[in-house]
């Protein structure tokens, strides 16, 4: 009776340890999920401010082979602190010309392996603006959807702010 209830102890706890393994392999290649609090990202997202917060879903799988088109929203690892996960949205991707609002140069070449970051709401952003180009190294995933409040409950679609993203070279020479 004890040994069978010892393999049966044992049994549980492997399968304990499994399931574990899977669901933090699951968390950390495939999808989680984060609340997003402060304002660099009115309107689309927290437009209400204040303490209620969206809660996105995070798609990690789409991500994998660094992959990202203008206007979506990101999360990456901060260039300023390492401990930090920021979420932004692209403007520019390498190869693009930048017109910035707010960096040392007017105008920035995005180099290659980078990207150009920035918060919707640009008086409330710490962004590419702040500390240049940021490293596609740094992408950590992409955000899907917003599952936080119900009332808000939406995919996130990639977009770009009206004026913001790469000039064509004729913007350039004028």
């Amino acid at each position: 009776m004890a040994q069978q209830a010892w393999r049966k102890i044992r049994m549980l706890v492997s399968g304990i340890i499994v399931g574990v393994s899977v669901l933090t392999t699951a968390i950390d290649r495939l999808a989680s999920v984060t609340l997003v609090t402060g304002r660099s990202m009115q309107p689309s997202l927290n437009p209400e401010g204040g303490s209620n917060c969206d809660v996105v879903l995070l798609n990690k799988w789409s991500v994998r082979n660094y992959e990202v088109q203008r206007g979506d929203v990101v999360t990456v690892m901060s260039p300023k602190n390492p401990q930090d996960e920021i979420i932004k949205r692209v403007i520019g991707l390498e190869g693009d010309l930048i017109r910035t609002l707010g960096y040392k140069n007017r105008l920035v070449r995005v180099p290659d392996g980078h990207f150009w970051l920035e918060g919707d709401h640009h008086g409330s952003s710490m962004d590419s603006n702040s500390y240049g180009p940021v490293s596609v190294g740094l992408l950590q995933s992409r955000a899907s959807h917003i599952i936080w409040p119900p009332n808000r409950l939406q995919r996130i679609a990639a977009s770009l702010p009206p004026n913001r993203g790469p000039l064509d070279d004729e913007e350039e020479e004028g």
